[in-house]
């Protein structure tokens, strides 16, 4: 084979071992997680009919620029799903009968065919849970809920940003700001805490925002009276006060949960303005060892029930993990890797019995691995360290004579002979 071949696709990655272990794990984690908060997997297929894909309340034009088209055999215009959210849209129009509220996770690849840059290729994988069928505010509160559990068991520390869409909208249209205007003020805005009010002010008028507008905008910055309550008693619009009301709401369900994780209140959050109607949210890293986002999302009541344009509402709520910026926080840890195994039995002319004695600790749920290719002890115990295998034990005729295993503590070095009939036990109050 032409050596120019064995390389992989642009935007592609071979995951090896070690990584692909974090990984997993991940992955197990969260749908433990999932489904502890009574989510239903489901699994949509990677190829769908464009037509589905570049609907009009899709992902829009600029997703659209990065599909990957594609014909099969029958002359049928199909292409590589770009997200979890359009075929799960498609799930629910297929399945009138469904049962509401429907509470599904997804975890599965998906493809853009956009710019490559640290952290972001061209295949990868989402992590979705979604809500449809409700409006209530307990959603909210129970995908913030599930999310503070999800990284407290991967062992991150994380605080959570909230903001509801209402009441950014409601702000702006009582500052004057007209419809075709606000999304240019909303990703200004969005960008206060980095650049303060001199560099929204800035900002805005790069984007040409009319200088009436500016003036208006930079004197409310300027009150800096930006907490939920200021605003409730700045603006009266419906659209506010009903952006509040969600907001108390959703604050009060998670003091009344117990939910002791930390929740930002942050005016000028705004993501996904073709899509969220309501509450959004991201979720970043207490450390700030990585500084975007590790998760987000939010409400989009209109979204499905305009993709199906079927008359009916499906009001929806979701949340998206970031499982590759999950497992780069991780990987800043050093105590993150994890081996593929935590036992290396080796057999000393004992095979017969190793792997029976290795099958039994692997039926009492232990990962054990079985030393396959007849290295002397020396060699395998040195494969057993760099491989990062905490635990080692020993079995030759001399041990199966007396009943015994050598058991050896490959971290601190030390040996100790422990009874056959209790060496699953000693290794699972250690690991």
């Amino acid at each position: 084979m032409d050596s120019t071949v064995l390389k992989s696709v642009k935007g592609t990655k071979d995951f090896m071992p070690p990584e692909q272990m974090q990984r997993n794990w991940i992955r197990r984690t969260l749908e433990e997680v999932f489904e502890a908060y009574g989510c239903k997997p489901l699994e949509t297929p990677t190829l769908q009919y464009y037509e589905l894909l570049a609907s009009k309340y899709g992902g829009g034009e600029e997703i659209l620029k990065e599909v990957y088209r594609l014909r099969d055999q029958g002359e049928r215009e199909l292409a590589l799903r770009y997200d979890l959210t359009v075929p799960l849209a498609k799930v629910v129009g297929m399945n009138p009968e469904m049962r509401l509220p429907f509470k599904r996770y997804e975890i599965g690849k998906v493809f853009r065919d956009g710019p490559v840059k640290t952290g972001r290729l061209r295949e990868f994988i989402q992590c979705d849970v979604d809500i449809i069928g409700t409006s209530s505010m307990l959603a909210e509160a129970e995908l913030i809920s599930m999310a503070f559990a999800a990284f407290a068991k991967l062992g991150l520390e994380v605080y959570i940003e909230v903001n509801n869409r209402k009441l950014l909208s409601g702000v702006l249209q009582e500052l004057g700001v007209p419809g075709e205007r606000a999304a240019d003020v909303m990703l200004s805005l969005d960008k206060l805490a980095k650049i303060g009010v001199e560099g929204v002010q800035g900002d805005l008028r790069e984007r040409q925002v009319e200088e009436p507008l500016v003036a208006a905008i930079t004197s409310f910055l300027q009150k800096g009276a930006l907490a939920l309550d200021a605003l409730a008693q700045q603006f009266s619009s419906e659209l506010v006060q009903q952006g509040v009301q969600e907001l108390q709401q959703l604050f009060a369900y998670l003091r009344g949960a117990g939910v002791t994780g930390e929740v930002r209140f942050s005016p000028f959050l705004a993501r996904g303005l073709g899509i969220y109607t309501g509450t959004v949210y991201e979720i970043f890293l207490q450390d700030q060892s990585i500084t975007s986002s590790i998760g987000s999302g939010g409400r989009y009541d209109e979204i499905i029930g305009r993709f199906l344009g079927d008359g009916r509402e499906y009001p929806a709520v979701g949340i998206s993990f970031g499982l590759d910026v999950i497992l780069a926080a991780l990987s800043l840890r050093a105590e993150s890797a994890r081996p593929a195994a935590d036992v290396l039995v080796i057999p000393l002319a004992t095979e017969e019995l190793s792997l029976g004695l290795a099958n039994r600790l692997r039926a009492d749920g232990l990962r054990v691995e079985l030393e396959l290719a007849g290295r002397k002890l020396k060699k395998a115990l040195d494969y057993a360290n760099k491989e990062g295998i905490a635990y080692v034990l020993i079995y030759g005729e001399n041990e199966v004579n007396s009943g015994q295993v050598v058991a050896r503590d490959m971290r601190e070095g030390s040996e100790q002979t422990v009874p056959l009939g209790l060496v699953s036990s000693w290794l699972g109050e250690r690991i």
